[in-house]
């Protein structure tokens, strides 16, 4: 009976384990910043990286990069729309299963210059607003 129960437990375990996306081995590319330090940009990093194990079953995150001059033109405007005084941008790159991840991604396919806008307040820290292309 034990015996069934352990192996029951490691069935669930390998399914959730599974179901989720994988941000195991990531490697961290931070270019010079006049703005945020390397602790603010991985705090940053830290959210993505939360956010893709919850949300981007079947996919493996390869690679999160700042560049501050990538960052300055695309986040153009988000302060603004959502009254934050902080908006950076990171791009990725990730693997997805041939399951297509959650259905709405491309099956064995990686996506490279993938981004993600975070802003954040004087007080408080990174939130995730948007990501893709």
């Amino acid at each position: 009976m034990k015996r069934r129960c352990l192996v029951g437990l490691l069935l669930v375990l390998a399914v959730l384990l599974c179901a989720c996306g994988s941000t195991f081995g990531v490697k961290r590319s931070i270019g010079e910043s006049e703005h945020y330090s390397v602790r603010e940009i991985n705090g940053a990093m830290d959210a993505v990286e939360s956010h893709f194990r919850r949300h981007f079953d079947g996919c493996r995150l390869i690679e999160l990069c700042y560049d501050e001059a990538f960052s300055d033109k695309h986040g153009e405007g988000y302060a603004e729309r959502y009254k934050a005084s902080d908006v950076i941008v990171l791009t990725s790159s990730f693997s997805v299963d041939a399951g297509g991840g959650d259905g709405s991604l491309n099956p064995n396919y990686t996506y490279t210059r993938w981004q993600w806008i975070l802003t954040r307040s004087k007080i408080g820290g990174w939130t995730l607003r948007d990501w893709g292309y």
